[in-house]
């Protein structure tokens, strides 16, 4: 039987229970909406919920972020804490269990996208069933400009969604794929105005919440098995992010970022630097 710890991080996905077959699920981690080691366990959580929702029929994620949906894996997160994670219900490891359940479960998933989901966020919209973007969206996986293989299963996700040719250039290009090209190329289902996508998503889910659940959770089970990878494809992808990821000539993009970050936040007030001296408090 698998179990999930306690959490003491601050929430990152709240649940709307608009009703007990439709749920809005809002993210909220920082400025611009980072994923990170507390985002893994917590949608682990969120996504046992959701399996274990007698007549939950549809959800919505979304955000509240302007220009953000999900940005990317956060670069300083404790990726040792990460590695060290034990596998979780499906014998993966929980980012890309997460994922697999995500798009494997019995009630229709709907990403709604009104700015960047790129790296972990784009892994993430790719395992919900439906994806609307608005005018503002941007997607794409940029991890080949890291020195990285993408971990979350794009490689596995994106062929069968755009054709191997797209799919290549989306993942070699590592460039921004702006809305009305994802549209074009499958990425996201369609583009919709900005001021129209959340009351046209509502209106969707709505539409699906009212249908018999036993039927929602038959076509789906049955549109899976003629769509979705093989659990090995994404053990594959994650073995080869650990492996590009962890290379010694790859750190010096996380510690520039590290050290970009510091430089931005300035001394902390009262803060001893190296000599000792202590920083004078701001006003």
């Amino acid at each position: 039987m698998y179990t999930v710890r306690v959490m003491s991080a601050a929430e990152q996905f709240h649940v709307d229970e608009v009703s007990p077959s439709y749920w809005r699920v809002t993210f909220d981690n920082g400025p611009v909406n980072l994923l990170d080691a507390d985002t893994i366990d917590q949608l682990g959580v969120l996504v046992g919920r959701i399996e274990n929702a007698p007549d939950l029929t549809v959800v919505v994620f979304r955000s509240d972020k302007p220009g953000y949906f999900m940005a990317h894996w956060d670069f300083l997160a404790d990726n040792a804490r990460v590695a060290a994670m034990q596998p979780g219900p499906t014998g993966l490891h929980p980012y890309v269990d997460n994922f697999v359940r995500l798009g494997r479960l019995p009630v229709a998933t709907i990403s709604e996208i009104r700015g960047r989901a790129r790296g972990a966020g784009s892994e993430f919209v790719l395992a919900t069933d439906i994806r609307f973007a608005s005018e503002k969206a941007i997607l794409g996986q940029f991890e080949v400009g890291v020195d990285a293989v993408p971990g979350g299963g794009p490689m596995a996700r994106l062929g069968r969604l755009v054709g191997r040719g797209r799919a290549l250039e989306i993942l070699l290009g590592g460039d921004d794929v702006p809305a009305a090209l994802a549209a074009e190329y499958g990425y996201v289902n369609r583009v919709i105005p900005d001021s129209e996508i959340e009351s046209f998503t509502d209106a969707f889910a709505r539409r699906i919440a009212a249908f018999d659940k036993v039927a929602v959770a038959g076509i789906k089970k049955l549109v899976d098995v003629a769509t979705l990878p093989d659990d090995a494809e994404f053990a594959a992808g994650l073995q080869a992010y650990f492996a590009t990821a962890g290379r010694p000539e790859r750190r010096p993009f996380p510690l520039r970022v590290r050290r970009d970050r510091r430089a931005r936040a300035g001394p902390r007030a009262g803060h001893r630097d190296r000599r000792g001296a202590r920083s004078p408090r701001r006003r």
